[in-house]
């Protein structure tokens, strides 16, 4: 049989078999930033819950951050349903992998490598997830934390971001990350963050997810609002000053 188009609310969105598959050729509901910082003591990941439908701020309870296996935190931006595959993938994993029950888990190392490999699989296929990820976790005390872009690039380091975040919250972190934070030292780092992001990011929503991981355990805030100030000067004249703007 030829190749059909599914239809799923555009024509353009998805094409795919008669066994139903479907691939993602445009991004339609997406997510923005997501930031990690390590700490003193484990891995901390915020981002907001908006799911943008263009340019539309659709969707307001999009959880973007979960936990996979007992060692590892996973925050997405970008298409919210190449997201929901990535997650069905991991799942797969780590159900295959506790039926070795060889007393062994899969730690965030291992799946920041596993992500790696599959985005750029994907990539190869010309069938890209269109999805930036974040990895952080703990296991038997060492701390990681990682990024993994579309097309597989990936690196380490302290602190992380992706998306806007990339361009305005990495510079406060570098200027003001230091090894020994505190948890709280940490959460209020990431609150002034985000709180930029929400100035400058228009897909940016006031409501926000934090999770942390330790050797203990790891939890997910419940969603709350940080308190702005939107009378600044700047904002209610935005183009005085900006030669050939409206």
């Amino acid at each position: 049989m030829e190749w059909a188009t599914v239809f799923s609310g555009s024509n353009e969105g998805s094409v795919g078999t008669e066994r139903g598959s479907e691939r993602t050729l445009n991004p339609y509901v997406t997510g923005t930033s997501v930031l990690g910082l390590k700490y003193k003591d484990g891995v901390i990941l915020a981002a907001d819950m908006g799911g943008s439908y263009g340019s539309t701020l659709r969707y307001k309870n999009v959880e973007r951050i979960k936990s996979i296996g007992k060692h590892t935190l996973l925050g997405a931006s970008g298409e919210v349903s190449d997201f929901q595959e990535i997650l069905r993938y991991l799942d797969e994993l780590i159900i295959y992998d506790n039926m070795w029950d060889d007393e062994n888990s899969l730690g965030p190392k291992e799946v920041h490598n596993y992500l790696t490999r599959v985005m750029y699989n994907r990539r190869n296929k010309f069938d890209p997830l269109f999805n930036s990820l974040v990895v952080g976790g703990v296991k038997n005390g060492q701390k990681y934390l990682g990024m993994v872009g579309m097309i597989g690039t990936h690196y380490e380091d302290n602190h992380v971001a992706t998306g806007f975040g990339n361009h305005l919250a990495r510079p406060l972190m570098r200027a003001e990350w230091h090894e020994d934070m505190s948890f709280e030292e940490a959460v209020k780092l990431l609150e002034k963050c985000l709180l930029v992001l929400l100035y400058r990011d228009r897909s940016a929503i006031n409501k926000f997810q934090i999770a942390k991981i330790t050797e203990e355990g790891m939890t997910i805030s419940e969603p709350y609002a940080l308190k702005t100030f939107w009378g600044f000067l700047a904002f209610q004249n935005p183009t005085k000053g900006a030669e050939g703007s409206w």
